[in-house]
């Protein structure tokens, strides 16, 4: 399985430092407000990448944080007359509400910065210790850049270069501008904690390495996070694990490309910001996870509106082929025979699973993941609309199993595609006018009116026939004609 690694810029073979396991953290959110989409992304880059893992078969275990004390969350608090506490407590069940909708899995560890306190501090005492970091009089500590010679390994800057070119903090109590805070000393009215230098809190590049340390040990086989923590947040990271522990953070460091709306960058100003909430109170999970997953995660995701409706439509295209292949599979007689368009199917499941597999072997490439599931797509409607009559019950059932497995892989779970396909107790009634059904039974009741539908359409009776038709979509359903016959399933919203 090849991974690009962010540090040395190429493709390379995933060495697990355990054989058979991955030890794996992501950066997690700053909890002041909804995440927006651009977040989003990442985390179901980082989502996919571990199920695929989990798929090979590795054990994997997962440590995101949540940053629930940094200046935005005091910002935000002092705004609405309001604790940090409360605000970073409101926004992290926000966040893990607005993960859940997406189907991005818990991490197995997910530490807050609140309650990291005494690890980041041992990590900062030892950094002093170690002639890597410097308190000074205000009560702030910071980590000497320069007292790290590979300072630069992961994002490739040179420090001088970025003196000419870059503007950076002026601080008198630095010794170094491009120095940076490891604990900062108390304000009035903030949140602090008492520490050897005097009340305060730590800096935003501490907690994320002292966690990591904490819980998974260093170095971990991957970090990950957004193209824009390269520098200075990950730089700075990995400064201070090898400072601290004389060892790498992480044996491969994995980074998203940035998200754009129609081709422009997402803004507040342009009035082109969507949170995630917003999107997902008004599309699927899945046709989100679709749109995103069809451009590699390295590279810029254009994101639009157009796009989402057209990942709607697929969607509704790949859950129809599930459904219709699982349907055909329960009306079929069990003979055993094998066809050649049954041998057909076969062969394109073989080939939908090891077109799959190679494409997410080389770097999760889920666009070519996604293009083998509708590859699949494609043959299995071909096969229900040519097979017809002699649909082999194991062969349309594998077609679907597989389809929802590598549809699980992606995190795109087809079983939401299913949610409230149970049809009307209305049926009934309609059935008893139209149909003359006796009975209770809602499936029941389906199957007679398409049967009367059915009997009046060969009768040329259109009136009758009209009239089913529009009782049924009365009651939110719509009658779909395949090949293997007529079946009834809501209307998509």
């Amino acid at each position: 399985m090849l991974v690009y690694n962010s540090q040395t810029h190429r493709k390379q073979e995933l060495e697990p430092i355990e054989p058979g396991k991955i030890r794996m953290y992501v950066c997690g959110p700053t909890v002041y407000d909804q995440i927006h989409i651009g977040n989003a992304r990442t985390f179901l880059s980082f989502d996919v990448i571990r199920r695929y893992l989990m798929f090979k078969g590795y054990e994997v275990t997962f440590a995101q944080n949540l940053t629930d004390v940094d200046d935005k969350i005091i910002n935000r608090a002092n705004e609405q007359g309001r604790t940090a506490a409360e605000v970073a407590e409101e926004f992290s069940n926000k966040f893990i509400e607005q993960m859940h909708r997406f189907g991005i899995l818990d991490p197995d560890i997910r530490p807050r910065a609140t309650r990291e306190i005494e690890a980041m501090q041992e990590m900062i005492q030892l950094l002093i210790d170690n002639g890597n970091a410097y308190p000074v009089p205000s009560g702030d500590v910071y980590f000497s850049v320069r007292s790290d010679h590979a300072y630069g390994v992961l994002s490739g800057r040179d420090l001088d270069q970025l003196r000419a070119g870059e503007r950076v903090e002026v601080n008198d109590e630095k010794r170094d501008p491009f120095d940076f805070a490891l604990w900062k000393a108390a304000k009035p009215g903030e949140p602090s904690w008492p520490s050897p230098w005097g009340e305060g809190r730590p800096g935003w590049h501490t907690e994320c390495c002292a966690m990591i340390h904490r819980y998974l040990g260093t170095p971990i086989d991957i970090h990950g996070g957004g193209a824009d923590l390269v520098f200075p947040h990950h730089e700075n990271e990995t400064a201070q694990a090898m400072c601290a522990w004389h060892a790498p953070l992480a044996n491969v460091w994995m980074h998203t490309g940035m998200l754009q709306i129609n081709e422009e960058k997402m803004s507040k100003s342009l009035g082109n910001f969507y949170t995630l909430k917003e999107v997902l109170d008004r599309y699927p999970a899945n046709a989100v996870r679709i749109l995103m997953l069809q451009t590699h995660y390295r590279a810029p995701l254009d994101f639009s509106f157009d796009r989402l409706e057209g990942a709607v439509s697929s969607l509704d295209r790949l859950s129809s082929c599930v459904k219709n292949l699982r349907w055909a599979a329960e009306a079929a007689p069990a003979d055993g025979k094998l066809t050649e368009a049954d041998r057909a199917l076969g062969a394109s499941i073989d080939a939908a699973n090891a077109e799959f597999t190679a494409s997410m072997d080389d770097d999760f490439n889920t666009a070519g993941g996604l293009a083998a599931v509708f590859g699949l797509v494609t043959e299995s409607n071909k096969y229900l609309s040519e097979a017809a009559g002699s649909i082999e019950t194991a062969v349309t059932l594998r077609a679907a199993d597989t389809l929802v497995e590598l549809c699980g892989v992606l995190g795109i779970d087809l079983s939401r595609e299913s949610a409230g396909d149970e049809l009307p107790a209305e049926l009934v009634t309609l059935a008893a006018e139209r149909a003359g059904y006796a009975g209770t039974n809602p499936a029941e009741a389906a199957e007679a009116l398409l049967n009367a539908r059915q009997e009046a359409r060969k009768a040329r009776d259109w009136g009758t026939a009209d009239a089913i038709r529009d009782g049924i979509a009365a009651l939110g359903l719509i009658v779909e004609d395949t090949a293997a016959g007529a079946r009834l399933r809501r209307k998509k919203d």
